[in-house]
């Protein structure tokens, strides 16, 4: 049984190594000649002295995500270790670089797994944090417009005289579409519920909604409100001094201000959630937002790729090696932390 085990848990080293190569495989074939050009210049020109810092502040941001994530466990008597949650949140911004929001839904499996709590509650929490971060990126696009105004009014201009009206009117009727889709879905499944309340699937279905609405309202239960607005805070402000740092790697970006490290960060976010990993658009969303600035497009691609680099390299070396870590963590049954 001992020798099976040991088999068991080589294989799934070699299937997570696997699956770790893969995706750094598939995130540079995705690149089409000129981007790696760009990532290759990106790299000769870098000052890697300051890449240090960021490299830091990147992983201490997902180290305080993991802790004002246990926060939110809290009101629901769920005390996971720091070490677990932590590879969790790493684990899923692995997954996120393939798949976006994939990693939302496993790192509440993984967690679930070695602290044998609940996925649907955990996934009301996620769903809290995701709200949050919605409503601070709203504030934060708020405080960059207000402060960048007049650049970015020039900017936005340009974007939309760019549009024709054929494509926005097909754009629109997508949009029309997919919420039709959206509201009909629902109403048969209110109706299915109704008429076969006794269902698996229904009392399955109840029981995830249930938990998912116990662990959505954790944010009213909260009784460390002030801690949890820290973190956040800092969280925000770990990624606005990544990007202002940055700017130092590169000589042609080293006299931008923290205004247009807000105006990037503003965007970049944006393409973090459009593709995974932000692959393809973060760079492009970079070299847009530098344009108005005075950097050249070549300029901003090599900080964009450089950036990009940076940051998946970290989260695709650190989500692995968490991978390989979580097993190693909890190979003790007495490491198992769940109040009921």
């Amino acid at each position: 049984m001992k020798e099976k085990k040991k088999i068991f848990t080589w294989l799934q080293y070699a299937l997570f190594l696997g699956a770790g190569l893969f995706l750094v495989w598939w995130q540079l074939r995705s690149m089409n000649p000129s981007q790696k050009e760009d990532f290759l210049i990106s790299l000769q020109q870098a000052n890697y002295l300051y890449i240090i810092p960021i490299v830091f502040m990147s992983l201490l941001s997902h180290f305080i995500r993991a802790l004002r994530w246990k926060l939110l466990m809290e009101p629901i008597h769920y005390f996971p270790k720091t070490k677990n949650v932590f590879s969790a949140v790493m684990v899923g911004y692995l997954a996120n670089s393939a798949i976006p929001r994939l990693g939302e839904v496993l790192k509440c499996s993984i967690l679930a797994r070695y602290e044998k709590l609940q996925v649907d509650k955990l996934v009301g929490t996620i769903l809290v944090e995701r709200i949050i971060d919605l409503l601070c990126f709203v504030i934060f696009i708020a405080i960059t417009i207000l402060t960048q105004y007049q650049k970015l009014k020039k900017f936005v201009t340009g974007q939309f005289s760019q549009i024709n009206g054929p494509d926005t009117i097909n754009s629109f009727i997508k949009i029309v579409v997919l919420i039709v889709v959206l509201i009909a879905t629902i109403i048969a499944l209110w109706q299915l519920a109704k008429k076969y309340p006794k269902s698996r699937v229904m009392i399955w279905g109840k029981n995830f909604i249930g938990g998912i609405g116990q662990g959505f309202l954790t944010v009213l239960r909260l009784q460390k409100k002030k801690t949890f607005l820290f973190y956040t805070i800092l969280i925000w402000s770990l990624y606005l001094f990544q990007i202002y740092i940055g700017f130092y790697v590169i000589d042609k970006t080293a006299h931008l201000s923290i205004g247009a490290a807000c105006s990037v960060l503003s965007l970049v976010t944006l393409a973090m959630i459009i593709t995974p990993g932000g692959i393809g658009t973060f760079p492009i969303f970079v070299m847009q937002v530098l344009l108005i600035y005075g950097i050249s497009k070549s300029n901003g691609q090599a900080f964009g790729w450089m950036m990009w680099g940076v940051s998946t390299a970290i989260v695709v070396l650190g989500g692995f090696i968490c991978l390989l870590l979580l097993p190693y963590f909890n190979r003790k049954k007495d490491n198992i932390s769940f109040l009921e």
